[in-house]
């Protein structure tokens, strides 16, 4: 790759090459760990940083890019540990729904997406959406923001996390409960305001 041995050979060109071709998903996955601007620029850069002075290190086990985001995610999971408290697991009690015996919902279904038309419902389902994201884990939202906003596929993200992806997998699964209830709660609460208002 011509970004590689330019990075290697510390061509003047590379660094600003290497910020083109992967800072804005780098920048995106910072944001999505740390949740605020200030600190996903500062881990970027950290992490592009690491990636020029280490780049003789880069074996090749991996894409390039995978690497480069395994170093970005790292940097955004250092930044947000300085300042936030740490919560490492989604019980999944907490998340799936409840069942009476006879397997029957305890709670009642509600199909909400008709109501998703309102762009006012929208804005609102934009901020939940963003505020539950934010609520997630460290290790949660990279497996959701790189996989369910960025599209990699599991098996990718699995490799820029350095984690398995049976685990990836998993963390997916858990942080789509967990959203799942999220809106659900808000989307009741939507659903009851309209039912009141007309």
């Amino acid at each position: 790759m011509e970004l590689l041995e330019a990075l290697r050979r510390r061509e003047a060109s590379a660094a600003e090459c290497l910020v083109s071709t992967f800072g804005d998903r780098a920048y995106r996955l910072a944001l999505g760990i740390t949740g605020n601007q200030q600190d996903a620029e500062e881990a970027v850069q950290d992490a592009f940083w690491s990636v020029v002075r280490s780049i003789d290190t880069f074996r090749g086990d991996a894409a390039l890019g995978s690497w480069i985001y395994r170093i970005a995610a790292n940097a955004a999971y250092q930044r947000r540990r300085r300042g936030a408290r740490r919560r490492d697991e989604i019980s999944l009690d907490d998340v799936l729904p409840s069942f009476h015996e006879d397997g029957r919902h305890a709670d009642s279904v509600v199909d909400w997406s008709t109501e998703l038309d309102d762009p006012a419902v929208q804005t609102e389902l934009r901020s939940v959406l963003t505020s539950a994201l934010e609520e997630l884990p460290d290790h949660y939202r990279a497996v959701t923001i790189l996989h369910d906003v960025e599209g990699l596929s599991m098996a990718e993200v699995a490799e820029c996390l350095d984690i398995s992806v049976p685990t990836a997998k998993s963390r997916a699964h858990r942080s789509r409960l967990l959203l799942r209830q999220r809106l659900a709660v808000f989307m009741s609460d939507a659903t009851s305001r309209v039912e009141r208002d007309s």
